[in-house]
């Protein structure tokens, strides 16, 4: 164990992603194990982990089922072709998903990530509309704050600026919604805002202005998470729904982050009662163990590109890994803990409990707004004046040499803990958080 808590000699070689790595690799931040809710650090601390590590460990840590089935699979079979060749498990995890998926997205593709779901769904959605005889169907809608990851579709459709400004022109035809966050008029709401359901008709406004008849997706997050956790407002999301049906217009929802149970059912369109033509998934999918993505669509997208000679490869895409083997262990073992633990619901049985916690830190200073889900949370603090993000990454640095793992976004502290979550780690985790806000960080 003592070697094990060494921490490296030598950071220079790996340039961290989304990380401040000047500032990291002068006080190094080092997990080395985990289980269950806590991680270990590399100076033998234990940290609760309040982000399911980033937003995919569900489960929690090291869950037996999970290892076990990974550690089985690698040694019967490492890897199979995805390309004209498969293996059973890929199959069986497809018909699993289903089963917990909203009724009619019938089938799955395979990816590596949530980054590669939005790009295979956008893919999908202008193959589609071209099978159909609509070539003229080639814009995606996206919606400002919004993530979908960080390949060149994702950050054209996504709304976050920082993470679009170095990239030059980036995917043309991409248009967007504006956000749904009214800070003036839904301050400190628990669950779905009152006011904003109505900016849904901004869609409507984009049609107008291109024509339907060139529009071929729209892709929001249920809830948009990276950006800050912005809940949306009541009636927002059937009022897009009902808007691309009319128009013909396919709705992808990406629920990388609210699938796989974050909101107290499978995924958020069942939480919200809205059906989307496709889902986007991953995190979740494999507990965070091994990379894995999923992309669900409709039986009529599916069945559209089924025709033409037998012999011929009906959609030219996909991956190297595509339902790798180990991961689909994983992923099945993940989802036999999910259902065997109830893990799929159980945000519902205490999101009471987790936002009572949450917005007892309304009256520390500098807290300007408070938003809540399921088991996900936001803590929005008031910016200091010329330096943007410090304060949130000041309470970042704090909460991690307090034994308490938080993400910031901005100034903004998101949260969203492991599923197996105790009413014990809630009252840690916001006793910990009021310390520190206390603390006029």
């Amino acid at each position: 164990m003592s070697n094990r808590l060494n921490a490296p000699n030598d950071l220079r070689a790996f340039w961290m992603p989304f990380t401040a790595n000047r500032q990291f690799k002068k006080e190094p931040r080092l997990f080395v194990g985990a289980k269950d809710m806590y991680y270990t650090t590399h100076d033998g601390r234990q940290v609760l982990d309040g982000t399911a590590g980033l937003w995919c460990v569900n489960a929690g840590h090291c869950r037996p089922k999970i290892t076990e089935a990974i550690r089985e699979q690698a040694g019967e079979l490492d890897y199979a072709p995805a390309f004209q060749l498969g293996h059973p498990k890929a199959f069986e995890l497809a018909n699993r998903l289903i089963d917990i998926a909203p009724e009619g997205l019938n089938h799955v593709l395979y990816t590596n990530s949530g980054s590669e779901s939005v790009e295979t769904a956008l893919k999908v959605a202008l193959a589609y509309h071209r099978v159909k005889g609509n070539g003229s169907r080639f814009r995606l809608i996206g919606r400002e704050r919004g993530y979908h990851g960080v390949n060149f579709g994702g950050i054209s459709v996504g709304g976050i600026v920082s993470n679009r400004k170095m990239f030059g022109t980036l995917l043309t035809g991409v248009d967007h919604m504006p956000h749904t966050h009214q800070p003036g008029k839904n301050n400190f709401t628990r669950g779905e805002p009152e006011h904003g359901g109505d900016i849904a008709t901004e869609l409507e406004r984009i049609v107008t202005l291109h024509d339907a008849s060139t529009i071929a997706a729209v892709i929001v997050e249920p809830v948009a998470g990276s950006t800050g956790v912005l809940i949306p407002p009541k009636g927002y999301l059937q009022k897009l729904r009902d808007i691309c049906t009319k128009h013909g217009i396919l709705l992808i929802f990406d629920e990388v982050i609210t699938g796989f149970g974050r909101l107290g059912a499978p995924f958020a369109a069942q939480y919200y009662d809205v059906k989307p033509d496709m889902i986007t998934a991953a995190k979740g999918l494999t507990n965070g163990v091994i990379p894995m993505g999923a992309v669900f669509v409709t039986s009529e997208i599916h069945d559209a590109f089924m025709n033409g000679p037998e012999h011929m490869i009906e959609f030219f895409h996909g991956y190297t890994y595509s339902g790798n083997p180990i991961a689909s262990a994983a992923a099945l073992a993940t989802l036999d803990t999910y259902k065997e633990e109830g893990l799929l619901t159980r945000a519902a049985e205490l999101s009471d409990y987790w936002a009572d916690a949450l917005h007892s830190l309304k009256d520390c200073p500098n807290v300007i707004d408070i938003r809540n889900t399921g088991l996900i949370g936001a803590i929005e603090l008031d910016p200091i004046a010329g330096e943007p993000t410090k304060r949130a990454f000041t309470a970042f640095l704090k909460a991690y040499e307090s034994g308490l793992l938080i993400r910031t976004t901005g100034d903004i502290i998101a949260l969203s803990p492991p599923l197996i979550i105790e009413k014990q780690h809630i009252d840690e985790l916001f006793g910990k958080l009021r310390t520190i806000l206390q603390n006029n960080i």
